[in-house]
């Protein structure tokens, strides 16, 4: 019997989630219910300023991370 095509993914601070065409990383951000000025992203390991979120593409595979600073004395 034939495999099944697997439908692609991306990673979201490893949890995996379906990939869509054309997802940009602040739609994914929203998405999720993560307020952008509150966090910092990463794509595989590379930082993406909060400026190029809107024209960063999400890509079936790709892992992304978000770091929220811990402030305190």
């Amino acid at each position: 019997m034939p495999e099944m095509p697997t439908a692609p993914t991306f990673q979201l601070n490893g949890s995996s989630l379906p990939w869509t065409p054309e997802i940009s990383l602040a739609t994914v951000l929203a998405k999720q219910g993560f307020l952008p000025e509150r966090v910092a992203t990463a794509i595989n390991g590379a930082f993406v300023q909060r400026e190029a979120r809107e024209s960063t593409w999400v890509q079936p595979g790709d892992q992304v991370m978000t770091f929220e600073a811990i402030v305190g004395g």
